[in-house]
């Protein structure tokens, strides 16, 4: 395992261009799962390839435990082959005429590792993911998902201190990255190597990962673990990447260590929201809820953020419905599933005109500053 330590990393791929990469700094633990997170262009696999020495910075400074293995300003460069590190490719990365075993050992093979120790360690690790049974095999008799299982044995054979892993689920049909997904998770508590895995997936990140870091245009928007930035965005950015669909505009009525409390810009509506340090009465504030947070029918009296608005649209998506509900000029949506819908109005659904009413529990809302 082993400390990586990004300091300033700058990329730029020509004097005159913006940098995908302007100034970036961060610091992963030995054994975490760290994933860059963040939607197409907004520098993660370019930072991923700077770690990995795929890609030349040019300027900061990379280390990998205690080894600086890229500083421009020093013209250091340590070469991918000599940092001690595996990777998991989008494209998997593996060679047609080899079989299963050819393909793992080739790391071990490159480092000179006697024939015994390379079978042994190549059966070991095949066993580790599963594959022990195709050894022999071609790697493109493979499905895909058996695939990816031979690049991520490939990755761990030579014992790396760092493992990184880019878009490598991207390729797969929605049921095979579910099992991926389970299965990373279960190699990373077996092995605990130090890793980084870039996607765009919001889901891939949360359920993978012990800490993420959302980038946005090659700076980072917000770090943490994956409940406080599902759950505590610090921007509009964040909110919106991790599916929050609704935002209301809101001005501050209190705020306190113990919450803020807002009112819905052109309604009497008065809701509470968690506690956001930095806001005081007065302020102008955006209000961020994900449709399937809102409860509706007929919550308790005693509900916090009990509320009333008229339906103004239906949108019917087989399992599920979204109710488009208007109190004044505010509009947000709210998810059910079919059966909530039948449970909650057994003698029949409203419909466009009526009026209903909800409840927004304060733990699901986000209070965003302007």
């Amino acid at each position: 395992m082993a400390r990586v330590i990004i300091e300033s990393l700058e990329k730029r791929y020509s004097p005159k261009a913006a940098p995908a990469v302007p100034a970036l700094d961060l610091e992963i633990e030995e054994g975490e799962f760290l994933t860059l997170l963040g939607p197409s262009g907004c520098g993660k696999t370019t930072t991923l390839r700077c770690i990995a020495g795929l890609e030349r910075p040019t300027g900061g400074r990379v280390s990998i435990g205690h080894e600086v293995v890229d500083a421009p300003a020093e013209r250091r460069h340590v070469p991918p082959e000599k940092r001690d590190i595996g990777m998991v490719f989008q494209s998997y990365a593996l060679w047609p005429h080899m079989s299963v075993a050819a393909n793992v050992g080739y790391p071990l093979r490159m480092r000179k590792v006697s024939v015994p120790e390379r079978a042994r360690r190549v059966r070991d690790v095949l066993e580790m993911v599963g594959l022990d049974e195709y050894a022999s095999r071609m790697a493109t008799d493979l499905s895909g998902g058996q695939q990816q299982r031979v690049a991520l044995a490939r990755a761990l054979v030579a014992d790396p201190r760092l493992l990184l892993f880019d878009e490598p689920l991207s390729n797969l049909d929605a049921r095979l990255r579910q099992d991926m997904r389970s299965e990373l998770r279960d190699m990373h508590r077996r092995v605990g190597t130090t890793s980084i895995y870039v996607t765009h997936d919001q889901e891939e990140a949360v359920s993978l990962s012990t800490r993420i870091v959302l980038l946005n245009k090659g700076e980072i928007e917000q770090v943490g673990t994956p409940r406080e930035i599902y759950w505590h965005p610090v921007s509009h950015f964040v909110a919106d990447f991790v599916g929050y669909d609704n935002f209301l505009g809101a001005t501050v009525v209190t705020a306190d260590a113990h919450g803020v409390a807002v009112r819905l810009d052109g309604t009497d509506l008065r809701l509470d929201c968690p506690a956001r340090a930095g806001l005081g009465e007065g302020d102008q504030v955006e209000i961020a809820m994900r449709s399937a947070s809102v409860i509706m029918g007929e919550p308790a009296e005693t509900m916090p953020n009990r509320c009333t608005g008229t339906v103004v649209d239906i949108v019917y998506l087989g399992d599920e419905y979204i109710y488009v509900l208007e109190m004044g000029p505010q509009r947000f949506s709210v998810s059910l599933r079919t059966a909530e819908v039948a449970n909650i109005w057994p003698h029949g659904a409203p419909s466009r005109g009526d009026t209903v009413t909800a409840a927004i529990p304060p733990d699901s809302l986000a209070c965003l500053p302007l």
